[in-house]
C-alpha cells in the first residue's frame, strides 16, 4: 500500500497544510527553520504509528491560539477533530485479493486529536439501497399474492404487507445492512419455493435482487481488512542516535523512572536493545552475575545458556545491520568503512564499534557523522518495524545534516537506495539533498502568517522567497558545477527542454532503442536567447559544445546568430524540426512527443483536447493547449511526463515519438564527433 496524498489540520504551527500529493518513492519536504516541517512528519506518523509511540495531546499538541475556543469551552470535542487524514493507493499483491470491481479503490484513513481512528474506501460499487430493489421486491410481492390467490394459502398474511411491515420507514436512500439483508432474505424463501422454469422474469429479479443483497456489509468488510494493512510508518531524527558506550545500569534506571529528560537521548540505545530482545535491565543482571558452583550442573548450564544466548543475538544484530548498510552506505572514498559492525556486551557496558578491512575494531564515534546516523537510522528502523520493513514508511527529519555539502550529495544516493524498497518522505533545508533532476518529487512547505499556518505547495511556489531558497541554491550550485565539469556539453532552452530530454532518454535507454551518450552534459538556459551566452563561455574553455533549439520564433533568433554559428558551426546547431517527422509548421520539443502528451494531460488532469489536436495537426501542441486550457502550465506538464516515464516503457510511445527522439538523440551523439 502506498501513500498517495495527506492532509493535516490544526496541529501545532499547522492549521491546515492543504492536500499535497506523495510520490511512491522519495517526496522532499523544503523550507525554511520553523516552517513545520518536522510538525508535518510527526502528524503524518500518527496514522500508524508504531507501539510505544505517544498519541496526540490536545494541551500540547493542538494550536494554541484555538485551544481556548474549541477545546476548552467544548466548541469541538477530541475525537470529532481530524487531524491527519491521507489516501492510500494499493499495490498489485493487494489488488490480486479484491473482485475487479474494487481493484481501482484507494483507502482513506484519518487520526483524531483523541487518537481514534477512521477509515474511508473510495470507489468501487456503492453500498446497497432500498431504492435499487424496490420495484423488484414489489414486482414479487404481487407475483406472489397472485399465487396464493391462486391456490390454498394456509392463512398466511399476504406477501404485500409483510414486505410492507419490512420496509415501511424505509425510503429510496436506506442504506441495506445486516440485520434488513436478513429479513428480506427470510422474506424471499417461500417467494422462491413458488418460482419455477415457467417463470423467467420472476426468476431474473430474485437473482438481481439476492445480488444486491449479497453487497450488504461488503465495502465494510473490504475496508476493515485493507485498513488493517496500513504501512507503519517510521519517524527517525538527529536526536535518537545510536550511542557508542552505553552503562547498561544506568541506562536500566532511567529507562524504569522514565526520566523525561533523557527520553530522546536513550531513544536510539533502547530500539537496540528492543533489536536484541533484551532490556537494559536483563543485560545489566547478566553481567553483574556471579559463575555459579561448577558442581552445580544445573545452574552452571542455564548460566551458559544466558551467555550464549546473549551471544547468538548480538551477532545475528551485528550481521544483519552490516548487510543492510553493505546495500546502502557507498561512500566515494574507504569503502571499507562498512565492513562488520560489532556489538559487543562487557560487564556493565554495551559497546558498538566497527571492524576495518584489517581485522581492527574502531569505535563507532570515531565512524563519519553520516555513518554513524545510517547505523542509528536502521537499529531504529528494524526495531520499530519488528518483522514488517516492507510495509514501512519512512519520515526522515534533516538527515544527514551534520554532513558536509558534497558528502550530503553522495548521501542522497544513499536515501533514494532506502526509497527503493521503503516508500520515504524526508524535511531538508539544505540545497545539497535536492538534486536537479528532482524538482518533481519536492513539496514547498511555508510559514507566511501564524494565523494561516504551515501551508505546503505540491508545486515548486511559496509566497516566502525563503522557501525556495535550497532549491535556487541546489539548481544554482548544479548549473555552476557543470558548465565546466564535462568535456561535452549540450545547452538546452530551459528547465522543461532538461525533463524532456533527460527522463525521455533514459526510458529509451533502459530499452536498448536509443543511448544518449552519458559523458555529455545537460546544461538548461534560461531562455533560447540565454543559450548563446551560454555556449560562448563554454567554447571559451575549451570545451565541446553544442545547442538544442526549438524550431520557433525564438530558437530562429538565437540560432541566426553569428556568434553562435562561428563558436558551434552548423553541425552544434540541434533543432527539434530536424527530427520531426509531424506537419506542424512550427516544432518545440513537446511536439516530439504530441500523442503522449495529450493522453497524459487526459489522464492526469482531465485536459481533454484531443479533438483539437485532431483537427489542428499543422498548429504546436502547446498552442492548443494554451487556448483550450485556462491556466494551462508547461512546467505541470512536463512534471506529469517525468513522472509518467517511471512506470512506462519506450513501447508506450507512439511509433512516430520513437523514431523522432532516436533520431535527435543520434545527431546530439553526431555532434560531438
Amino acid at each position: 500500500m502506498r501513500l498517495k496524498k495527506a492532509r493535516i489540520r490544526r496541529y501545532r504551527s499547522i492549521v491546515d497544510s492543504g492536500d499535497f500529493n506523495v510520490e511512491e518513492m522519495k517526496t522532499i519536504l523544503v523550507g525554511p527553520n520553523e516552517a513545520g516541517k518536522s510538525a508535518l512528519l510527526q502528524a503524518l506518523q500518527q496514522l500508524n504509528a508504531p507501539p510505544g509511540i505517544p498519541g496526540f495531546h490536545p494541551l500540547r499538541d493542538y494550536p494554541r491560539s484555538l485551544y481556548t475556543t474549541d477545546i476548552v469551552r467544548g466548541k469541538a470535542a477530541p475525537n470529532e477533530i481530524t487531524v491527519v487524514e491521507a489516501e492510500f493507493g494499493l499495490e498489485e499483491k493487494e489488488r490480486a485479493q479484491l473482485a475487479d470491481a474494487f481493484k481501482d479503490c484507494t483507502l482513506t484513513a484519518g487520526r483524531t486529536l483523541g487518537n481514534t481512528s477512521w477509515y474511508r474506501l473510495n470507489g468501487g460499487p456503492s453500498d446497497p439501497q432500498y431504492g435499487d430493489i424496490r420495484t423488484a421486491l414489489d414486482h414479487l410481492a404481487g407475483f406472489a399474492a397472485s399465487q396464493a390467490a391462486a391456490g390454498d394459502d394456509g392463512g398466511a398474511p399476504p406477501p404485500h404487507l409483510t414486505l410492507t411491515s419490512i420496509t415501511d420507514h424505509w425510503t429510496e436512500t436506506t442504506l441495506l445492512d445486516a440485520n434488513s439483508a436478513e429479513a428480506l432474505d427470510a422474506w424471499l424463501a417461500p417467494i422462491a419455493a413458488l418460482i419455477s422454469e415457467d417463470h423467467p422474469e420472476e426468476k431474473t429479479l430474485l437473482e438481481d435482487i439476492k445480488k444486491v443483497i449479497s453487497r450488504v456489509g461488503q465495502r465494510q468488510k473490504l475496508t476493515d481488512a485493507l485498513s488493517s494493512q496500513i504501512p507503519i510508518f517510521i519517524l527517525f531524527n538527529n536526536y535518537f542516535r545510536v550511542r557508542p558506550l552505553v552503562h547498561l545500569g544506568h541506562l536500566a534506571d532511567r529507562t524504569e523512572k522514565q526520566l523525561l529528560d533523557d527520553a530522546q537521548y536513550d531513544y536510539g540505545n533502547n530500539c537496540l536493545l528492543k533489536l536484541l530482545g533484551f532490556t537494559a535491565r536483563q543485560l545489566s543482571d547478566l553481567g553483574k552475575a556471579a559463575e555459579p558452583d561448577p558442581a552445580d550442573e544445573t545452574a552452571l548450564q542455564k548460566y551458559r545458556d544466558q551467555l550464549d544466548n546473549r551471544a547468538y543475538q548480538l551477532n545475528a544484530a551485528s550481521v544483519d545491520l552490516t548487510k543492510a548498510i553493505r546495500e546502502i552506505w557507498v561512500p566515494s572514498e574507504n569503502k571499507a568503512e562498512a565492513d562488520k559492525l560489532r556489538i559487543r556486551v562487557d560487564q556493565q557496558y554495551l559497546k558498538v564499534v566497527v571492524e576495518d578491512e584489517l581485522g581492527v575494531e574502531i569505535e563507532f564515534d570515531q565512524r563519519s557523522e553520516g555513518f554513524q546516523w545510517l547505523v542509528s537510522f536502521f537499529v531504529v528502523f528494524f526495531a520499530e518495524a519488528t518483522g514488517r520493513h516492507a510495509n514501512a514508511i519512512l519520515l526522515l527529519d534533516e538527515p544527514g545534516l551534520s554532513l558536509h555539502g558534497l558528502k550530503q550529495r553522495e548521501f542522497r544516493r544513499t536515501i533514494s537506495g532506502l526509497a527503493t524498497s521503503n516508500q520515504t518522505i524526508y524535511t531538508t533545508h539544505s540545497p545539497f539533498l535536492v538534486g536537479p533532476d528532482e524538482l518533481d518529487v519536492v513539496r514547498v512547505v511555508e510559514l507566511t502568517d501564524r494565523k494561516k499556518g504551515t501551508v505546503v505547495h505540491s508545486q515548486v511556489m511559496a509566497d516566502d522567497p525563503g522557501a525556495l531558497l535550497p532549491l535556487q541554491e541546489a539548481l544554482a550550485h548544479d548549473v555552476a558545477q557543470s558548465l565546466f565539469a564535462q568535456q561535452r556539453n549540450l545547452v538546452l532552452e530551459g528547465l522543461i527542454h532538461l525533463f524532456y530530454l533527460e527522463a525521455t532518454a533514459d526510458l529509451l535507454r533502459s530499452d536498448y532503442v536509443a543511448n544518449l551518450d552519458s559523458n555529455i552534459a545537460l546544461i538548461p538556459a534560461t531562455s533560447a536567447a540565454m543559450v548563446v551566452y551560454y555556449a560562448t563561455i563554454l567554447h571559451a574553455r575549451k570545451l565541446k559544445v553544442a545547442a538544442l533549439l526549438d524550431s520557433d520564433s525564438a530558437g530562429d533568433e538565437a540560432a541566426k546568430q553569428a556568434v553562435l554559428i562561428h563558436t558551434l558551426g552548423s553541425k552544434g546547431i540541434i533543432r527539434t524540426k530536424d527530427a520531426y517527422t509531424g506537419s506542424a509548421m512550427r516544432v518545440e520539443i513537446e511536439d516530439l512527443l504530441r500523442n503522449t502528451l495529450v493522453n497524459i494531460a487526459k489522464s492526469e488532469f482531465r485536459w481533454d483536447i484531443s479533438a483539437a489536436a485532431a483537427e489542428q495537426p499543422n498548429r504546436q501542441i502547446i498552442e492548443i493547449f494554451k487556448s483550450e486550457i485556462p491556466d494551462f502550465s508547461k512546467y505541470k506538464l512536463a512534471k506529469a511526463y517525468v513522472r509518467w516515464t517511471r512506470g512506462h516503457t519506450s513501447n508506450d510511445l507512439s511509433i512516430a515519438e520513437r523514431v523522432q527522439w532516436t533520431t535527435l538523440i543520434e545527431k546530439i551523439n553526431a555532434s560531438f564527433d
